[in-house]
């Protein structure tokens, strides 16, 4: 039996879409805290969830090839689950990460050139490694799960139901 969780064709399409969702997420997180002035874990929510809803639609149609629209409901549902613990890990991971960071090493930011952006190095280290962490379990998770017939929908619709 050939072993399609290393589709090369799936991993390339799926680091597309996750960068589509990094580039998201790392712009509506910035100007939130820019513009709102609110704190790192709200600025990562703010961005994780615009990233999220951009996600499922990206990851169904061209990460996985999964147009058919009549599972799209037990799709969302089962994105929604993998969503929840990727959560975790990018936004609460990161904070965890940043904190002990500042702990470890010290507080580092730098000047973008030409500009008056000040990026702080170790938010930045810390979004990026716990972001790669929840790239390799979503990518196994939504391979595994959200976009095949596992009987998990089924299940949780009839025990929901009674």
């Amino acid at each position: 039996m050939k072993n399609d969780l290393l589709n090369l064709r799936d991993i390339f399409a799926y680091f597309l879409v996750a960068a589509a969702g990094v580039l998201i997420q790392l712009i509506i997180g910035t100007l939130a805290q820019d513009w709102f002035a609110i704190t790192y874990v709200q600025s990562l929510t703010a961005g994780y969830l615009v990233a999220f809803v951009a996600g499922f639609f990206l990851t169904k149609i061209f990460a996985f090839s999964t147009k058919n629209k009549t599972k799209s409901k037990r799709e969302m549902i089962k994105f929604a689950l993998v969503a929840a613990l990727s959560f975790c890990i990018t936004v609460y991971g990161s904070d965890a990460l940043f904190r002990l960071s500042l702990i470890l090493v010290g507080q580092y930011k730098i000047m973008i050139p030409f500009s008056v952006k000040l990026v702080d190095i170790n938010q930045l280290f810390s979004l990026l490694t716990c972001m790669g962490i929840s790239f390799i379990s979503n990518y196994i998770l939504h391979k595994r799960f959200t976009f095949q017939d596992t009987g998990f929908y089924d299940r949780l619709k009839s025990l929901l139901s009674k």
